[in-house]
């Protein structure tokens, strides 16, 4: 069994900052700088906000792949259904964050690549998941997801509260919402 810690969320964002994770790094000389517009001074997203799209968008990508599987398999039926729509949920959420990103000037790439953090399906997980059968999978799935459910919860609730624009806070705090009914249907499902 994967063992995580949980990182308080303000802890995880200083980190990102100092880490010079919430920023992307600058191109190397000589290359075309207009294909990334850069943030403009007075955008109204902070670096609480460029951590919080930066992480959120890999997570919900990484998970996405995690449902993909889930809803592919032959698992119980209120298993692979629930995956299945929750991985369509999850694309969506990907399509509104990866809009933020642009308009935030951020690049589409997961600077967080290769990190085994709170929440993240890595590709570890995935390779795992793809030798798993029956209960031994479905379970795994649902850890995992549990996992991932609940982090990105915690993180978009922070966003939420902490975050500059009012754009990102907002998004925040509805993924937040969904999140909470999201564990619910999934606690439902362990019945």
């Amino acid at each position: 069994m994967k063992r995580r810690l949980a990182t308080p969320l303000p802890a995880l964002l200083l980190f990102l900052f100092l880490s010079g994770c919430s920023t992307p790094p600058d191109p190397p000389a000589g290359a075309d700088r207009s294909s990334s517009p850069a943030p403009s001074s007075t955008t109204p997203f902070t670096a609480t906000d460029s951590g919080w799209i930066q992480l959120m968008t890999p997570m919900n990508e990484q998970a996405g792949q995690l449902l993909a599987l889930a809803s592919a398999r032959e698992s119980p039926p209120p298993l692979a259904s629930w995956a299945a729509a929750l991985a369509k949920e999850h694309r969506a959420e990907l399509a509104q964050l990866r809009q933020l990103l642009d308009r935030m000037g951020l690049p589409d790439t997961n600077v967080h690549e290769g990190h085994d953090m709170p929440g993240m399906v890595t590709d570890a997980d995935l390779d795992r998941a793809r030798r798993l059968t029956g209960a031994d999978f479905d379970g795994f799935v649902r850890q995992e997801i549990r996992a991932h459910l609940e982090q990105s919860g915690r993180v978009s609730r922070s966003e939420s509260q902490a975050g500059g624009g009012q754009e990102a806070k907002r998004l925040a705090a509805r993924i937040a919402d969904i999140r909470a009914e999201q564990l619910k249907t999934l606690s439902s499902l362990d019945e």
